[in-house]
């Protein structure tokens, strides 16, 4: 869905962009929104993870861009079929709050952590360097990406906002 120049996407979405357009996702909490972007072409991608492995996944019809280890394979394929290299490609990541405090220390319920270090574990597969990241705490985040610039702006209400 695109307006205004804006390409949104939603939970448990991705979506490619090339030359021109902003990739943007809200929400973020424990999900993490990982970004891939070559320079040279000025292809760019965007994932909102909700969770780590697919392993889990109970659905029929299984939604790829749900899981890290299912959605960041997609993304690169679909930033390849629109010209960009993986050995061009650079990440940056955000989000991967822990959103609540819990009295046990039940890795299953640490949703955020996991799902960057799924995220991490991904893109060193694929030999993608990690740029930078705003991941962790236990605040929320909106995410936008410039496929122009390559820049990631980052918005929550307890920080303003940043760009990395």
């Amino acid at each position: 869905m695109t307006q205004d120049g804006i390409i949104k996407v939603g939970m448990a979405d991705l979506n490619v962009a090339a030359t021109t357009g902003i990739l943007k996702t809200t929400g973020l909490g424990s999900c993490v929104g990982v970004t891939l972007y070559d320079a040279r072409t000025k292809i760019a991608g965007m994932a909102h993870v909700m969770l780590p492995s697919s392993d889990i996944a109970k659905e029929g019809s299984l939604n790829i861009a749900k899981y890290a280890d299912t959605a960041l394979p997609d993304m690169i394929a679909k930033m390849e079929k629109l010209g960009a290299a993986v050995s061009r490609m650079e990440a940056k990541m955000a989000g991967g709050a822990q959103m609540f405090a819990f009295s046990n220390n039940s890795d299953t319920m640490r949703i955020g952590p996991r799902n960057v270090d799924s995220c991490k574990e991904m893109l060193a597969r694929y030999r993608i360097p990690i740029l930078s990241e705003d991941t962790g705490g236990n605040y929320g985040r909106t995410i936008e990406f410039d496929c122009t610039t390559g820049k990631l702006m980052i918005r929550s209400v307890q920080h303003g906002v940043k760009e990395i």
